[in-house]
This record gives structure tokens, sequence and C-alpha cells, in this order.
């Protein structure tokens, strides 16, 4: 996994595949054009190392040039062709192969097609070193292909990713984050810490609790610790921002991860939508929210068991136990509304065996 300004890459094809490929074409451009004399035309910049590897592959005399088209910027085609540097050989007459890094939608193509039908070539051929079927939209026929892949953003071996990656020997695919990822809802001792080290196990996710990522960051002093520290101190509320900004420290830390599981964030409303703006940045989604549902009095007297055993002061005192169950019902009641209405919210009986609790929880996961 590699990383390219703000998105993760997977690698997806390697080196030694691409040789063998572009050493095929080369073979099979040669075997169509032995009696000719080809001149090889690169569309710049992303063909620049497929193109040397074939010429250095191609047996018979031929000639060079290049050209520059552009069409992308970021991860999309803008779908508008742009001739930014032309030939400058007389080609009239001529047998033409160009040879391009990659074709996906053919807009490319449509234009390569105007300008040597435009400038009189005996023949046209075109190759291509990858090639999208899912994403082309035109008739042109396409001579050569190198490797045929599907409809995702690739860099590498002169593709790039706003000018990055283009220097890779192999091909990366754009990690799109296809993950499960949850918030846990529950009250006091609903078991919610217990189900989540069971399912960040199970699922390959990483369970990031909120408490333990301000804890960390103000103890190690951290740019984002001191930050939030200085508002704690005044007694203020630590903004969204930081918190976010937090998180996603810890989802950055983590690339190779299957997913998170959101542990005392989101507690508002505002935090849950700016959760999701967070996440749609890294190309994910919150997959469902998930509350553990349980009778109060049960949890009560699970609390002051737990009480008795940890000397935590909060669960020995009945009147502050009931107290945090009614803050938590006035929070949570607005983000349940939320996560209805995007349908993924799913309640779940908290009450019964670890086990049992585990795999109601994995039932609902396992339909995601």
């Amino acid at each position: 996994m590699i990383k390219l300004h703000d998105k993760y890459f997977k690698k997806f094809i390697t080196e030694a595949e691409i040789q063998e490929a572009v050493a095929r074409m080369a073979s099979e451009v040669a075997n169509d054009l032995k009696d000719e004399e080809p001149i090889f035309i690169g569309i710049l910049n992303g063909v620049f190392m497929f193109f040397s590897d074939f010429m250095k592959a191609y047996p018979f005399p031929c000639e060079m040039s290049f050209m520059k088209l552009s069409s992308y910027h970021g991860t999309t085609s803008t779908g508008e062709i742009k001739e930014l540097i032309g030939l400058s050989q007389n080609i009239e007459g001529r047998t033409v192969v160009v040879l391009e890094d990659i074709i996906d939608t053919g807009n490319t193509l449509e234009e390569l097609h105007n300008i040597f039908k435009a400038k009189k070539v005996k023949q046209f051929k075109i190759g291509t070193l990858f090639f999208k079927p899912e994403a082309y939209t035109k008739q042109y026929n396409i001579d050569y292909i190198g490797i045929e892949i599907s409809n995702k953003f690739i860099v590498g071996y002169g593709l790039d990713y706003d000018e990055l990656g283009r220097n890779l020997p192999e091909v990366y695919q754009l990690h799109t984050h296809n993950m499960i990822n949850l918030i846990l809802f529950g009250k006091p001792g609903a078991g919610k810490g217990t189900q989540a080290n069971f399912l960040k196990e199970k699922y390959n996710l990483v369970h990031i609790s909120t408490g333990d990522v301000f804890r960390y960051n103000i103890k190690n002093g951290t740019e984002l610790g001191l930050l939030a520290k200085s508002y704690m101190d005044q007694g203020d509320l630590v903004p969204d921002e930081v918190t976010i900004n937090m998180l996603q420290a810890e989802v950055e830390k983590n690339p190779e991860a299957q997913g998170f599981i959101f542990d005392g964030f989101p507690r508002t409303t505002a935090q849950s939508e700016a959760l999701d703006n967070f996440l749609t940045s890294k190309d994910m989604t919150i997959s469902a929210t998930i509350a553990l549902e349980a009778d109060d009095e049960i949890l009560i007297q699970r609390l002051l068991e737990r009480g008795k055993e940890s000397g935590r002061v909060d669960d020995q005192d009945e009147s502050k136990i009931r107290n945090r169950f009614e803050e938590y019902n006035q929070k949570t009641a607005p983000l349940i509304d939320y996560y209805k209405a995007q349908n993924k919210f799913y309640s779940v009986n908290g009450i019964g065996t670890i086990e049992e609790i585990t795999v109601r929880l994995s039932d609902v996961i396992d339909q995601l």
C-alpha cells in the first residue's frame, strides 16, 4: 500500500506482468508491420515508460515521435481533449502507430482519429498498454491491447495521480475502501467495549475510542493533544473539528484496515455530519450504526456489581447511573433519527451471554 497526496493505492499489476505484456505487443506489431517502416507516436506524459520499453523490444527499422494531449485532472477525466504539443514530421502517406498508456472512455482515441485522418496517413493503428472495456464508449477499433483492467483509477509505470506516481515500476490501483465502518451505541454497562474487542478481531477492524484517542494525544503532547487540552483547561468543550482531526490521524495510521469501529463519537447530529464529511473525503462511509439495547434495571444491577469490583465511583451510586442513562437517551435520540434516515440504524438485544450478543451483532454485520 502506498499513499499519494490524500489517497491510498494498492499494488495491482507487477513489473514482470507489465514487461510480458509489452514484449507481446511489440511482437504482434512487428509481425503485422514487418514490411513497413512505421512511425511510432507516443502520447505524453503517461506513455514514456511504456514507449521506451516497447521500442527496445521492437526489432525492425522505424521512426519515433511524440505528441501530448490531456484530459485528466485528479482521478477523473474532464472529457475535454486538448492537443498541447503537435507533430513536427510530415507523416502524409506513412504508416502510423500511436501508442497510448491507457484507454478508458475513448475520448482521446476519437481525437487521435480526427487528427491523423486530417494528416492523410497511409494507415493508422492504435496500441494501448492498459484498456478499460467497461468505461469505453466509442466504436473505434483498438488494434493492440496489452492488459485489460477494471474501471478503477491506476497509477505507476508512467501514470500519475496529480503528477505523483509516474516513476513506479509497477501499477497500483486506487484503494476504494470497500470496508465495514461501524458506530456502536449503548448505555453504560451494555457491553459496548467488550463487543468492540470481539468484532475488531473477527472482522479485522480498528477500534477507535474517542476517549482513548484524547488520552493518547494529551499524554504524548501531540499538536492536537495540546490544542484539545487548551480548551479543556479553560472548561470549554473541545471543538468537533479537533476531534475529527484526531480521528483522521487514527484512520490514516491504519491504511490496511478492513474498517473501523467508532466508539464515543459522534454524540450529536452535527458530529455525525462532520464524521460523514470526513469519511466521504476518504472514499469511505458509515456502514451501520448499531445500538446494544438492554433494560435499565438489568444494566443498573450490572453496573453496581462492576462498581464493587472496579472501585469506580460512578458505578456505585444508582442515582448517578440513572442520570447517565437519561443523558444517553437525550443525546442518542437525535442520532438514532439521523441514521434511521440513512437506513443505517440497527438495534440489537444486549442481554445474554457475551457469545450470544456477539452472534447477534455478527448477523447484522454479515448482511451489510
